[in-house]
């Protein structure tokens, strides 16, 4: 693999300057293996604001400028549908590539990703939140000390309401045009619900049936003749089945009457010697003899940060100023991210230095190109079945990883 061959100083550039890409440039900017943050932007006043406010090392003109210049690694924080391309050019160019979700929207970009990595020995690697929700880091333990035994059943739901937040924020990155992007179809987002799945079960799905609710809502947001994807539906229900003959049902629900205070997100795991549930309420472990509480090693507080200032929706402040649970294992993150913004429920500081461990050893992260296939094309695949009708269509797989993946839990303190 080829790293950034011995040099700590690594030098990373931001892609896109929207909400989302200022919480992990300035995690990287405390990170101590790196020396300098670029950012750049469409609208290049975003790019000054955020390298002003922040003192990063300064803008570049655009992506391209980025791509010829020196720097170690690219971070996509684009919108959704750019990122599959906007990848490969980077791997090709030869910069370690950070993607923020879905890692793409097609077959075929995903394939190319994978031959990218594989043929430059470059890193890549995507960025999903759930992968270190609180829930997920708890439930992953569980499974190593064998205290599901057999798993056979999962869900994973990400019902995020349009009320709460995506308006302003697909307003804010959509321009004009803005519906014709806020009608992005719920399965090609499917990354937060099986991703939190498959960071507890070790398995991959080799096929779906799944079905979608036509919108009723009539504010032209999911209207096909405004959609630049052709969709309808806001609510879809997926049924998967995984090669070690199990079943993962995911929600990916935009029309929900469900408040904030409730969750997004929310797991479930069943085994032959135990259970993880989740709701509204708490989660918790269940086996044959006990009830294990789980709520207050996974409670997630928030952090006292101004919303107004960072130009965030209050109706999204969970997703970007939540603190780390108990269950986290901070010994493993530098001592510059103690009190640093963080967010998705404590995951951000885990996700940046997650990155910068795996360009500074030359070796592939956690959530690497294999891992993200596995939990982005089931989804890609299941709006192809919703759009027949419910049909059951085979989900590919590429395989493992075939290079090394960097141990991240090694404490630094």
């Amino acid at each position: 693999m080829v790293g950034a061959e011995g040099n700590e100083d690594v030098r990373v550039g931001v892609v896109g300057c929207g909400q989302f890409a200022g919480s992990f440039a300035q995690l990287w900017q405390l990170h101590p293996d790196v020396d300098e943050v670029w950012v750049t932007d469409l609208i290049p006043e975003r790019a000054e604001e955020l390298a002003t406010e922040h003192g990063f090392a300064g803008t570049m003109a655009s992506y391209e400028a980025m791509l010829d210049s020196d720097l170690d690694a690219v971070a996509l924080m684009t919108q959704r549908w750019t990122h599959g391309s906007l990848a490969v050019r980077g791997l090709r160019s030869g910069k370690h590539v950070y993607s923020a979700v879905p890692m793409a929207t097609g077959v075929d970009e995903i394939a190319a990703i994978i031959d990218a990595v594989a043929e430059t020995g470059k890193i890549y690697m995507m960025g999903e939140t759930h992968h270190y929700y609180p829930l997920t880091v708890w439930a992953r333990r569980a499974r190593a000390e064998g205290r599901f035994g057999r798993l056979f059943y999962a869900e994973g739901d990400y019902t995020h309401d349009m009320d709460h937040g995506f308006y302003s924020a697909y307003q804010y990155s959509g321009g004009e045009d803005w519906k014709a992007t806020a009608s992005y179809p719920p399965m090609l987002y499917p990354t937060h619900a099986i991703g939190g799945v498959l960071g507890v079960w070790d398995t991959w799905i080799t096929s779906v049936s799944a079905l979608g609710s036509v919108d009723d809502r009539g504010d032209g947001v999911f209207d096909k003749e405004v959609s630049m994807f052709g969709n309808d539906f806001s609510n879809m229900t997926a049924l998967f089945e995984t090669r070690d003959n199990g079943m993962i049902r995911t929600n990916e629900f935009r029309r929900v009457g469900q408040g904030r205070n409730g969750l997004d997100s929310s797991f479930r795991w069943f085994g032959t010697d135990g259970v993880v549930e989740q709701s509204a309420l708490g989660a918790r472990y269940v086996n044959r003899t006990d009830t294990i509480d789980l709520t207050e090693d996974i409670r997630s507080v928030p952090q006292g940060f101004d919303l107004e200032r960072l130009k965030i929706d209050p109706a999204l402040a969970d997703d970007f100023r939540s603190e780390c649970a108990a269950v986290h294992d901070r010994s493993r993150l530098p001592v510059e991210y103690d009190g640093a913004r963080n967010g998705h429920r404590g995951s951000h500081h885990f996700l940046a230095d997650d990155f910068v461990r795996a360009v500074v050893a030359g070796q592939q992260p956690p959530i690497n190109a294999w891992k993200a296939a596995r939990i982005n094309l089931p989804g890609i695949i299941a709006w192809d079945s919703a759009r027949n009708g419910g049909a059951r269509l085979t989900v590919p797989d590429f395989g493992e990883c075939p290079f090394d993946v960097v141990d991240t839990s090694t404490p630094r303190r």
